[in-house]
């Protein structure tokens, strides 16, 4: 999945619950109502478990879940102005209160939006709400090497967001939360540069690759970003992930899991005690990151298939103590929807511009209730909704 708006909270201690800075009073968007019209009563703390995220509270809190985004930033501005946390003006402003992930590969913009949402979070903790990342297949893969989806423009960003970064004295902070600001005017110049000879330049593409492969390989730069995000979150008695928590996982436990694949993500490959790629999680069917389990259409399975299937995601949502799971990786050609009773939502619309180029939807999660949002043909600003309990 992409981006979960209660998405990038900073690594806490699974030991030790913390706290987030707690909404302002002035705050219109960290308020709720009480019984009397006249009376506001600040929001309660977003208490995080787990390095990275695995297990976060957030009472009375809206969150707005967004599919895969495969490097389209328009879209993934889009996206995030109809679930009404972003704003509009073009400045990236955090709007909402609070706000699942392929971010990569497909598409040009990979290392923007990873931007953009550092960005949303840092803005979004001093408003008193949170933004996660759920990290998906496309993460581990480039993480793994496997550039095998990778846009060829892509590995353009990889080389301009190093030369960047000497801008920035290697200041990691300042310069990653920064590039979604100063990216275009970087594409930009190496667009007016460009010759009709650069699509064959292999130097340069080897360039791209090189480039690529240190910011993404095991404790390279980008890959210890991702590593800040688990791929598994649980927020309140919603849990998200890429493409399907089963049993077994949860057996093999989940906070487990996150920390396996963020210290691998961590750990550089050149020593011989360097951590193995959790399989679990990141490899084969049925791993967290992989599996289809849920998401196949129910009109192409069996009566029986869909009992068993239904069992299991029963099981699984009971073993992790959630009422329903959301999760993205396979293309939902009917947009949004859920199924098993709504104890799966699946919210991977494609649209990216480089897989099914479709409109944006988001999925608005409050208490136990949840409704799919909906651009109304071409005008973001005219929505359709569809409620479900």
């Amino acid at each position: 999945m992409a981006s979960l708006y209660l998405n990038s909270l900073l690594p806490l201690l699974s030991s030790h619950p913390q706290k987030l800075i707690e909404p302002s009073s002035c705050s219109s968007s960290s308020l709720l109502s009480t019984s009397n019209r006249n009376e506001v009563a600040p929001l309660k703390p977003i208490v995080i478990n787990g390095d990275p995220p695995t297990f976060v509270s957030a009472p009375a809190r809206r969150i707005i879940a967004v599919g895969d985004l495969h490097g389209d930033l328009s879209k993934a501005r889009d996206a995030l102005q109809l679930g009404g946390v972003l704003s509009s003006d073009g400045r990236d402003q955090w709007i909402g209160q609070d706000t699942v992930g392929d971010i990569l590969d497909r598409g040009d913009d990979e290392i923007a939006i990873l931007s953009l949402l550092r960005s949303l979070d840092v803005q979004a903790k001093a408003n008193g709400g949170a933004v996660f990342q759920v990290n998906g297949n496309h993460e581990t893969m480039n993480v793994e090497g496997d550039f095998r989806y990778v846009d060829a423009r892509a590995f353009d960003e990889c080389t301009d967001f190093l030369d960047y970064l000497e801008d920035y004295a290697q200041d990691w902070d300042k310069a990653f939360t920064n590039w979604i600001f100063e990216s275009r005017q970087w594409k930009e110049d190496r667009r007016s540069s460009q010759t009709y000879w650069d699509q064959w330049n292999v130097v340069k593409r080897q360039k791209g690759v090189i480039a690529r492969s240190v910011l993404f390989r095991p404790g390279g730069r980008l890959a210890c970003e991702l590593a800040r995000h688990g791929v598994v979150l649980r927020i309140n008695n919603w849990v998200f992930c890429h493409g399907g928590l089963l049993p077994h996982h949860v057996a093999y436990g989940v906070e487990r899991i996150n920390r396996e694949v963020s210290t691998w993500m961590r750990s550089a490959t050149n020593y011989e005690d360097s951590p193995q790629m959790p399989f679990i999680a990141t490899r084969g069917y049925d791993s967290v990151v992989w599996s289809r389990l849920y998401s196949r259409e129910t009109s192409e399975l069996a009566d029986y298939q869909i009992e068993q299937v239904s069992k299991i995601l029963r099981d699984t949502l009971d073993a992790v103590g959630a009422k329903a799971m959301v999760v993205g990786h396979t293309p939902q050609l009917s947009g949004v929807n859920c199924e098993y009773g709504c104890g799966i939502w699946r919210v991977d619309v494609g649209m990216s511009s480089g897989v099914l180029d479709s409109r944006p939807e988001v999925l608005e999660i409050i208490g136990d209730k949840a409704r799919v949002i909906r651009s109304n043909r071409d005008t973001l600003h005219e929505l359709q909704i569809a409620d479900y309990i």
